[in-house]
């Protein structure tokens, strides 16, 4: 027969870094074989071993799912409900969050649910000078299993993450953020790209966050090496590319041959670890149609990254990265499906050109108590000429400054507020800036 045991414990507030409070999960179920023969011979030395299974399965199982939560950008709490069974060869976790974001928008408008700089309206107009929004589509759910099977020295990590922002504004479509399964380094599935790295920039209400950083997702196969006794570590990956260009009248888009593929190595220091520094890189081939030819072309694309996240002492954390390439907006935030991995050549419209980008972020956090935080910083993006722009209203230029308060009501409730600046500038000399004010209410479970 088959018995299972619910252990309950309580919170215990601990700092870990950007954020200040962590608590361990307060409910672990653990699934616990028994046999008729042993309770019938012997119930009093049973218990005792059953007791003991469920004691060392339930830390093992804590701290399988504690060390495999990531830290940074986006990144979710440690959970609050842990399953696993007498002997910890597997374990089950499930938790997320609910968030509210309130927002009102002034001296014109974005046009989006997050700040993007890109998408600042140029011509102001009656609709886009005000604007109230709440918005609870980054609402979180995960479920994490990890399996040690006795076979292999390392454990396999499989995970699914989700939010509701996969149809139109406001329909609160479930969406497939990661799916990924993980082992001795590997990674298969969909995740964060290689080239972002997630500690690297700093925590802001709005869900977009610095328009020069680099969080987004891409279908990929993975391998990191960590060594020198974790103090360096080293990735490279095949990641499924994403292509956003200005095909013009000459040529057309076709399906991608190549994947797209990005590197880096990072340098790490402190006691925990907790400073790093990374360069990374990504190289891809772009494949696109020339009908005045009549036949398939490539242009290459490339990009180089410096990025850091370092402690001084508790009290203070500074994020920065820089990126800079040709031909790479699925790698700049603000460039993502812009139309500006390649242009047609304003001097001939028969040939086709990347274009040279580069933007850069850095931020500082001030950790005033282990429940309270202070942070700020400036984020901007660039689109570089190349034989002329293509046309008057192209992007050239955005940014994007933030300043924030986050408050823990408890380990698991949090509460901020936050003003954001934005501005956009044309190939033309066009601009035009916008204003927002951010209230955020978040409880994690």
């Amino acid at each position: 027969m088959a018995a299972s045991a619910v252990l309950t414990a309580s919170a215990q507030r601990r700092y870990l870094g950007r954020e200040h409070k962590k608590d361990e999960p307060t409910v672990y179920i653990i699934s616990v074989k028994e046999s008729d023969t042993i309770w019938s011979n012997n119930p009093a030395l049973a218990q005792q071993h059953i007791a003991a299974q469920r004691s060392a399965a339930a830390k093992e199982a804590v701290a399988d799912h504690t060390q495999a939560t990531r830290k940074g950008f986006q990144q979710v709490d440690s959970p609050n409900v842990v399953f696993a069974n007498h002997q910890n060869s597997f374990s089950f976790a499930i938790g997320g969050y609910v968030a509210l974001r309130a927002s009102y928008s002034f001296n014109d408008a974005v046009g989006n649910i997050d700040m993007v700089p890109y998408d600042i309206p140029i011509a102001s107009n009656f609709a886009s000078r005000q604007a109230l929004g709440m918005d609870a589509t980054t609402s979180r759910l995960y479920l994490r299993a990890i399996a040690n099977p006795k076979r292999l020295k390392n454990p396999v990590i499989i995970y699914f993450d989700a939010d509701f922002r996969g149809g139109s504004r406001g329909s609160y479509t479930p969406r497939l953020r990661s799916g990924y399964v993980s082992v001795a380094g590997f990674t298969f599935g969909r995740d964060v790209t290689t080239f972002c790295d997630i500690t690297a920039a700093p925590t802001t209400i709005d869900f977009q966050g610095p328009n020069a950083y680099n969080f987004n997702f891409a279908t990929m196969i993975r391998y990191e090496l960590p060594f020198l006794n974790n103090h360096m570590k080293f990735g490279v990956a095949a990641e499924m590319p994403t292509v956003s260009g200005s095909y013009g009248n000459t040529f057309q888009s076709v399906p991608q041959r190549i994947p797209d593929f990005p590197v880096y190595l990072q340098v790490m220091w402190g006691k925990n670890r907790e400073s790093h520094f990374r360069a990374s890189a990504v190289f891809r081939n772009m494949y696109l149609y020339n009908d005045a030819r009549q036949t398939t072309t490539d242009l290459f694309g490339w990009g180089v990254q410096a990025s850091g996240n370092i402690h001084i002492g508790k009290v203070l954390q500074l994020f920065m990265n820089g990126v800079y390439g040709e031909g790479i907006t699925p790698y700049i935030q603000d460039l993502t499906g812009s139309g500006l991995d390649f242009t047609p050549n304003p001097a001939d419209n028969t040939r086709i050109q990347t274009m040279p980008m580069w933007g850069w972020q850095a931020a500082a956090q001030i950790n005033l108590f282990s429940n309270l935080f202070i942070s700020g910083g400036y984020s901007m993006v660039q689109v570089q000429h190349k034989n002329g722009f293509y046309s008057d209203n192209q992007y050239r230029r955005g940014e994007y400054i933030f300043g924030n308060i986050f408050y823990s009501l408890s380990p698991r409730c949090k509460v901020a507020a936050e003003y954001l600046w934005a501005a956009r500038k044309n190939m033309d000399g066009a601009n035009n800036h916008g204003n927002r004010i951010n209230l955020l209410f978040k409880y994690s479970f």
